[in-house]
């Protein structure tokens, strides 16, 4: 699989495994952790949601700013990696819950993801733009897509074992505590604390309080909430405490490794290597970038509905899925909650990778490989029927309001968890012609003057799609959820169509 590529590949995938831990911790529990802390609704953790993703991304392309004007990728992806190892050290402290100052901590909790999405800016378009000016030495061109869908794969590696972790380390906390898991619990004890349970959600709450404590049945239904709460959302920041010890596995190996990735400065410099800058022509400058723009454009909708997999999929998981056919235990600790399905997308990265890639290459000494843009295309259409798939298989569901009212749907009129496995599975086949081979696109395409300041637009694009995820947790909330996937089926046709007008010239472009 690695024969052919430049030997700094697996070294900059080992180094990228922890922002990926750390980024599949946050997609697993972020929402969760927000609701169970500061009892938001889904739209309100939705917005935090969207807005920290919307940060992430856009915050990338000033990294290639900061890193284009630098000529210093290396330095400035260090820095990345210690500012967000910083952040999750803010949010790993276990303050108190319910907190005394709901303002006050929502606002350090914001903090702290502000840090992790600035420190991800400085990283990741900035690691991408190195992996690919490994594959700007002409030897090595004709196996770029291929090589940044093993770069794909292999830093997915850490994303897989990331929800396990943080539902493990919840889970402990809680059994350690004398509880049980229940996803619905949260809201329940939050409505107990303001006083607004009905006699219906009262009832359900006094059932549910029973099943979790395991020491029998609750007398004192205040103090169990206060209790559940604090002891639920200790467990989420130790999660995200191990997400810091994956930060600085990352570390060294990006440091122990370092002298294996290119170095622009030198390139730029007339190094040691002996290469000068490439200089092209100011109209296929122009025509570089134009393309590249239509593709960022286009992508947005695709990334809208992709990344509600840690959102409205996540909401789903909770609130549709029956979670009790899920049954795996660990050491005595039963591992089980929405979070789990989390790691679903990046085993099937891991497992669906070489089989897409061996496809590719088929293809190729065939003469039959579709192009990069054309990939990208049947990516968006791929992505279509996995909400198609969701769409079908929500369409007896209830309303969200019908089912806070009755305190949680019965599991037996909940939905099978292969639904929403289906639906990764899908999502992950459009993911790999989609993000890999968009990056390789950018790498190819953007002026060498350009390269990081591209890649950081392509995560720019990713961004305005992250900054419109909270529409779909506005749809969930308030429409039949079969209609909320519907809207994700039209999102990504549109994609797919615009993709296909534009692809002969993106096509010449790319050559």
């Amino acid at each position: 699989m690695f024969k052919g590529h430049p030997k700094g590949l697996i070294a900059a995938a080992l180094a990228n495994m922890g922002e990926r831990f750390g980024f599949y911790t946050m997609m697993a529990i972020l929402v969760l952790f927000l609701q169970a802390k500061f009892s938001l609704d889904e739209t309100n953790a939705g917005i935090i949601y969207s807005v920290f993703y919307f940060s992430i991304y856009v915050l990338s392309l000033v990294g290639g700013i900061i890193a284009d004007r630098l000529k210093n990728f290396k330095g400035t992806i260090l820095v990345g990696i210690i500012t967000m190892t910083l952040g999750y050290l803010i949010l790993a402290y276990p303050t108190k819950t319910p907190v005394p100052n709901q303002t006050l901590f929502l606002i350090l909790s914001c903090f702290a993801l502000f840090i992790i999405a600035f420190g991800n800016g400085l990283f990741k378009g900035n690691l991408q733009a190195l992996v690919g000016q490994m594959y700007d030495d002409p030897k090595f061109d004709s196996v770029r897509d291929s090589g940044f869908q093993i770069f794909y794969m292999f830093i997915n590696v850490g994303a897989v074992f990331a929800p396990f972790t943080a539902v493990g380390i919840r889970n402990w906390w809680l059994q350690n505590n004398g509880f049980e898991y229940d996803a619905d619990l949260p809201r329940l004890c939050h409505s107990q604390l303001e006083g607004t349970l009905t006699d219906k959600t009262a009832a359900a709450f006094q059932e549910a309080a029973n099943a979790a404590n395991m020491s029998g049945p609750v007398s004192n239904l205040q103090e169990f909430a206060a209790n559940y709460l604090n002891v639920f959302t200790t467990g989420f920041h130790y999660a995200f405490g191990i997400a810091i010890g994956a930060m600085l596995i990352s570390l060294v190996i990006y440091i122990v490794n370092k002298s294996r990735f290119p170095d622009v400065k030198s390139k730029s410099l007339g190094g040691a290597d002996g290469h000068q800058e490439i200089k092209m022509d100011p109209k296929e400058v122009k025509q570089r970038l134009y393309a590249l723009f239509a593709v960022f454009g286009v992508v947005i909708f695709f990334w809208f509905s992709f990344h509600q997999n840690g959102l409205t999929l996540t909401y789903f998981a909770k609130d549709y899925t029956d979670l009790s056919k899920i049954n795996i235990n660990l050491g005595g600790i039963r591992l089980v909650g929405a979070e789990l399905f989390q790691s679903v997308n990046p085993f099937f990265v891991v497992f669906l990778t070489p089989i897409i890639v061996g496809l590719f290459g088929y293809l190729k000494n065939r003469g039959i490989e579709p192009s990069t843009p054309k990939k990208i295309a049947i990516g968006m259409f791929i992505a279509a029927m996995a909400y198609v798939l969701m769409s079908v298989g929500s369409l007896n569901l209830p309303l969200l309001s019908e089912v806070k009212a009755q305190g949680g749907l019965e599991d037996s009129m909940k939905v099978t968890p292969f639904l929403l496995i289906g639906t990764y599975f899908i999502l992950t086949v459009a993911e790999l012609f989609i993000s890999p081979l968009g990056i390789s696109f950018v790498s190819k395409v953007a002026p060498p003057q350009y390269q990081g300041i591209m890649q950081g637009l392509w995560l720019g694009a990713t961004a305005v799609g992250n900054q419109l995820l909270f529409i779909g947790a506005i749809f969930y909330e308030s429409i039949p959820i079969w209609i909320t996937w519907t809207i994700f089926v039209v999102a990504c046709l549109i994609s797919m169509v615009t993709m296909l007008v534009m692809l002969r010239w993106l096509e010449r472009v790319a050559k």
